[in-house]
């Protein structure tokens, strides 16, 4: 029985022991007191622990209420300060209207001056960051940006600044200056070069003409120069000491680079495509033949007129061989001899009025060319505006420019080619009659020499 109960005790014990206990501990235990003596101490360490976790809890909780206790202190006290705030911010909002009032009254008149003295800082800086006169004169936009974007009322040494600079601008646009400055290349490279500057419109360096950049406030060289007759004055200018011919841009640029952007002659060309050039082509070979022709005709032409004053015929030209023809058949019948002389007269007329087809053939085509040009742009125009639409003309461009170059071109071919055949026939024409009318002559001299009568001498028709 005693077993039994201390069997019983020992299973208690067993099932009481913390989940702490080492396993160590409980293989050491050999009988039932010595289990319970280890139970015991270990509920002793139990409790000591837990009353350790406890106070340590306590003391955590107290901190917590002391920082909470703080923090509510501070908020009252924010809050308090706050409704000091509202009520100095209440009471400063009631009195802004009475001090701008006070202001406005003690200000009198000054305030518009201020107004004014922005609005002109404002319209000025405007002027300036687009201003030629700024390459020479920089740095000074952020004076004036400052002027008239101030809240308070400029003092004395800005009005008087401002004033400076105006003088200064005014002054300065009517100057021709040299002066060093950057210069960006035209394919972006920078460097320094003597400049002038013609008041606030031009400006010129090492033969060229500038345009001011206000993005970057230096000076440029233009892509492409102007035409000739403005270029040329930029080497008279440089090298002028006292008065010299410069062409100037009034509008201070504007002007200057519509020049630039109007295309030149051979762009002119280029617009007109293949039929342009194909017009150009016919229209230089007219004109190189017609210049042939009157060379030919000219030198044909002193030929028969030295021969007119000379007794012997030579072969070196058309009259002198009718007349070789004429000596040649002195002794047959009139008849004969007038159709002897009508055949060296047609031999004759074929080698001068040579080429004339020819001119006349291409003053006719070359308008016709024109007109070729003139549809076959208008095709262009027009399937550029069924696949672009009219909304932008610049895709129209190519196609009207086309259209119009090419008749241009073609007038410019056919008008020259008309004159300059007209003169080439005119002078084969005169030439021939010469030679009909000294034929004429020979034949009349022949019939009065072979009918009885008295002698008549033989005169030439010239």
């Amino acid at each position: 029985m005693r077993f039994e109960l201390r069997s019983i005790v020992a299973v208690v014990a067993l099932a009481l022991i913390p989940w702490t206990a080492s396993a160590a501990d409980l293989t050491q235990a050999e009988t039932v007191d010595e289990l319970l003596e280890q139970v015991r101490r270990a509920n002793e360490l139990e409790s000591a622990e837990n009353q350790r976790r406890l106070d340590e809890f306590r003391r955590e909780r107290a901190r917590q209420e002391q920082l909470l206790a703080q923090a509510r202190a501070s908020l009252a006290a924010e809050e308090s300060r706050a409704e000091e705030l509202k009520a100095a911010f209440d009471e400063s909002e009631k009195l802004i209207p009475e001090l701008t009032e006070k202001l406005k009254n003690r200000e009198g008149t000054l305030g518009e001056v201020f107004g004014v003295v922005r609005q002109v800082a404002g319209d000025t800086r405007g002027q300036f960051q687009s201003s030629l006169i700024s390459v020479q004169y920089p740095g000074r936009e952020t004076f004036l940006e400052e002027v008239s974007e101030s809240r308070t009322n400029p003092t004395m040494d800005h009005l008087e600044k401002l004033w400076f600079m105006l003088q200064q601008q005014m002054t300065e646009q009517g100057k021709v200056v040299r002066f060093p400055a950057t210069v960006v290349s035209v394919e972006g490279g920078e460097s320094e070069a003597s400049v002038i500057r013609v008041g606030p419109f031009n400006a010129v360096a090492d033969g060229k003409y500038l345009q001011f950049v206000p993005e970057t406030g230096k000076l440029g060289v233009l892509a492409r120069q102007p035409e000739s007759r403005h270029f040329n004055t930029v080497a008279s200018l440089e090298s002028a000491t006292d008065v010299a011919g410069f062409a100037i841009d009034p509008s201070r640029g504007s002007i200057l680079n519509k020049l630039i952007e109007a295309p030149s002659l051979e762009e002119r060309i280029e617009q007109g495509g293949a039929v342009g050039y194909v017009i150009l082509t016919l229209g230089s070979i007219g004109v190189l033949l017609a210049l042939y022709r009157i060379v030919y005709l000219a030198f044909v032409g002193s030929k028969i007129k030295a021969q007119l004053k000379k007794s012997e015929p030579e072969e070196s030209n058309p009259l002198g061989r009718i007349l070789g023809v004429y000596d040649e058949n002195r002794r047959t019948d009139t008849e004969t001899l007038e159709l002897k002389l009508e055949e060296a007269i047609l031999k004759e007329t074929s080698p001068l009025e040579s080429g004339e087809a020819m001119l006349k053939v291409l003053s006719v085509v070359a308008p016709l060319l024109g007109l070729l040009g003139t549809v076959t742009g208008m095709i262009q125009t027009f399937q550029a505006i069924t696949l672009f639409g009219t909304g932008d003309p610049k895709m129209m461009a190519s196609g009207i420019s086309t259209a119009l170059v090419t008749t241009v071109l073609g007038l410019c071919a056919a008008i020259p080619l008309t004159l300059l055949h007209s003169v080439v026939s005119s002078y084969s024409t005169s030439l021939i009659e010469i030679l009909e009318q000294q034929s004429a002559g020979l034949i009349a001299e022949h019939a009065e020499d072979n009918n009885p009568g008295p002698e008549l001498r033989r005169v030439a028709v010239g």
